[in-house]
């Protein structure tokens, strides 16, 4: 799977996201201060990898921040993006199956290496729910943009 990751610092929690994500055998595509050169900011990093999603570049976003809440925020700005900040591994499993979200925020200031595989393992083995009320709450998303 093609991820688009962004993160406003270069922090050890981002740094092992990257080396998670590969070690899963995802291609990575990276912005922010994971990228020399690139703007760091979190509103244009997070942004960046989620018209990625939303342009197809990537199949998924994770944007990161030291809250998460920016970068969330700014991901969800772009048409078709559907951006969820997790802090734990039940609430990336709802997400997905619920939300069908195609893009994870996660803070760097509350996210543990450990706590960073739990959500990874739950946001990968959730599939989109496929029940008429899921779906219609997600046409109902894609119609708000």
């Amino acid at each position: 799977m093609r991820i688009s990751v962004s993160s406003d610092m270069d922090e050890p929690v981002a740094r092992s996201l990257l080396a998670e994500l590969r070690s899963r055998g995802h291609e990575v595509m990276t912005h922010g201060a994971l990228k020399p050169g690139d703007d760091s900011q979190w509103a244009p990093c997070s942004a960046s990898a989620a018209r990625d999603v939303a342009g197809g570049t990537a199949d998924q976003a994770i944007v990161c921040c030291w809250t998460g809440t920016g970068a969330s925020i700014a991901a969800n700005k772009v048409p078709g993006v559907r951006a969820a900040l997790c802090t734990d591994a039940y609430t990336a499993d709802g997400a997905r199956r619920w939300n069908d979200a195609n893009v994870l925020a996660l803070s760097l200031r509350l996210t543990s290496e450990p706590l960073l595989k739990e959500i990874l393992d739950a946001w990968f083995a959730a599939e989109a729910g496929q029940t008429a009320e899921d779906k219609e709450n997600v046409a109902y998303i894609e119609r708000l943009d």
